[in-house]
This record gives structure tokens, C-alpha cells and sequence, in this order.
């Protein structure tokens, strides 16, 4: 059941965190968040990833977490595309490509990694985690520098990242690989400390994860384009996740499964929407209006989607 403690339990580790980082964000050099970003996705994340395999629980139908990450994706993509060639943006006949582009690129992509993998582990518990590990590796990951890519490069004023680049970096990413990992060697055994050692490194690299986030939003100070962007966010992580929410619910998805593909669709969009639309030439003021807003209305949400999951299974 949901009360006032328990949302309290879960703000203050993620509230606390994200402040420590905002406050650290503006105390520190700018360079200070691009280091421990590189750590994180080199390192820390990684690990962590082998970490939380070992505890978590795997079975035949985890193949539906990524299934429903791609069409959260196309129904954000599509319900984002309908929309801009209509009349809610004022002028929507004017708007560039660029911004087309920032667009549906926030419509579609969430922040499942270092976002949705705290929330996921507080709200979810890492018994579970596979299923959020599923939907970003499998999902999120291959549609933001796959389709979302394909994306920028059409409707982007650059091309200076070409296809074969953003595949390259994909196959790269050292997460997808410590996943593969994780999956191989996650019934060996290990020595005591070496498996306690190994998951109180886990969750640390949870809090910084946060923290980094924090950081970047310390640096984030653009609230232009913001009718266009409240648009995009209430896609994203309103009525995409509320579609699907409520047909995943008529298909007998229930439980802590169905909360964690449920957190996953509903979290705001992905900062890699900034490394695109930078690479691309596409509208970043855009971009970065749609990262502090669906920030900020995450903590607003989060309490929606947990009363939903309870009353969709009778304990409210």
C-alpha cells in the first residue's frame, strides 16, 4: 500500500543524491561531470550490471521487457510525429526539422539507465532488476543510437556522426557486454567477500549514478521552447506509459514485473537525446528544456504510477 513513508523512503535517497550532485555540479569544475560520466560508462555501470545479476531473478518471459521497450518507442514516435503535423504547437507547419527532430527524439527515448536503475532498484528491489536490465539493454540502448539516430541523421542540419559510427559505438558499449557477462558467470560461485564486495560496489555505483545526474542538471540552464516540450514530456511519460500500462494489464501482466516495465515506459527522456541532437544539428534548446522538465516532473509521477500498479491489483 502507498503511504507518506513510503514515498519518503524513496525520495531520499534519490532527491538526496541528485541535490548532492547539483550542489557538487555547480562547486566543481565542468570537467569534473564528464570524468565521472566515463567512469560510470566505463567502469561502474558495467560492474554493477554483473553485481545485480547474481540477485536477480531470471525466467522464459523476460524476452517481453524489450519487446514493449520498442513499442513504447514506435507509439511515443508515432503518437509525437501525428502531433507536429497538426495543431498543438502554434504554428506547427513552421517548425524547422531540427526541432522535429529534438521532438520526437524526447517523445521516445528515456533515461532507463541511470535514471530508471535506481528508481527501478528502490521501487522494484533487485530480485526483479533483470527486467529493467532487459528493457534498457535490449531496448532503450539499440533504439536510441539505432532508430533514434536514423532519426537525427534525417531530419538533422549535420550528418558529422555517420551510421556506421553510432552502430560501431553501440557494439562498444561495455555494458551490453558486462550483460552477456553477467548472464554467463552469474551462477558461479564466489568468495564470500568478493560477492559482498561486489554488491556494496553495486549500489554505490546506484548514488553516483544519481549524483551524476545531478550534475548535469547543475548545468543545464535553458527553459526555452517550453509549450513544445511539456507536450513531448506528457508523451512520454504520461500517455505512452498509460497505454501500455493499462494493455500490458489486460494481457495478466501483473506484480512487481509489471512495475518495472511500467517505471521503465513512464521515465523522463534520456539524456542521450543531447548527445543526439548535438551531433545532428538538431533543435537543442529543445532538448535540454525536455531533460529539466521531465527531471522534474519524475517526482510528480512517481507516486501516480505506484498508486496505478496497486489499483490495477486491488490493494488500494
Amino acid at each position: 500500500m502507498l503511504t507518506a513513508a513510503n514515498l519518503l523512503t524513496i525520495y531520499l535517497p534519490l532527491l538526496g543524491w541528485t541535490f548532492c550532485g547539483w550542489v557538487l555540479g555547480r562547486l566543481l569544475p565542468a570537467t569534473m561531470p564528464v570524468c565521472l560520466g566515463k567512469f560510470l560508462f566505463w567502469v561502474g555501470v558495467p560492474i554493477s550490471i554483473v553485481g545485480f545479476l547474481r540477485h536477480a531473478h531470471l525466467s522464459t518471459s523476460l524476452w517481453l521487457a524489450p519487446v514493449v521497450a520498442w513499442l513504447a518507442m514506435l507509439l511515443g514516435m508515432g503518437i509525437a510525429w501525428w502531433i507536429s503535423q497538426r495543431s498543438p504547437i502554434k504554428a506547427p507547419r513552421s517548425l524547422s526539422q531540427p526541432t522535429q527532430g529534438s521532438f520526437l527524439l524526447a517523445s521516445m527515448l528515456g533515461n532507463t539507465g541511470y535514471i530508471g536503475y535506481p528508481v527501478a532498484l528502490a521501487l522494484v528491489g533487485p530480485h526483479d532488476f533483470a527486467w529493467t536490465l532487459f528493457y534498457d539493454l535490449l531496448g532503450s540502448t539499440p533504439g536510441a543510437y539505432g532508430l533514434g539516430v536514423a532519426i537525427a541523421a534525417r531530419l538533422g542540419g549535420a550528418t558529422r556522426l555517420k551510421h556506421w559510427q553510432a552502430l560501431n559505438a553501440m557494439a562498444k558499449n561495455p555494458a551490453l557486454w558486462s550483460f552477456g557477462l553477467g548472464l554467463a558467470c552469474r551462477d558461479r560461485p564466489l568468495p564470500v567477500p568478493l560477492e559482498q564486495g561486489l554488491r556494496g560496489f553495486a549500489w554505490g555505483m546506484v548514488a553516483l549514478s544519481l549524483v551524476l545526474i545531478g550534475m548535469r542538471l547543475s548545468q543545464l540552464s535553458s527553459l526555452a521552447r517550453l509549450k513544445p516540450a511539456l507536450l513531448s514530456v506528457g508523451i512520454k511519460m504520461l500517455l505512452v506509459p498509460l497505454l501500455l500500462g493499462l494493455g500490458l494489464w489486460v494481457l495478466g501482466v501483473t506484480g512487481l514485473v509489471y512495475r518495472a516495465i511500467l517505471l521503465q515506459m513512464a521515465m523522463p527522456p534520456a539524456f542521450a537525446t543531447l548527445v543526439i541532437a548535438e551531433a545532428y544539428d538538431l533543435d537543442q534548446e529543445l532538448t535540454v528544456t525536455t531533460l529539466i522538465i521531465g527531471s522534474l516532473v519524475l517526482v510528480l509521477t512517481l507516486p501516480l504510477w505506484l498508486w496505478l500498479c496497486g489499483a490495477l491489483e486491488g490493494t488500494l
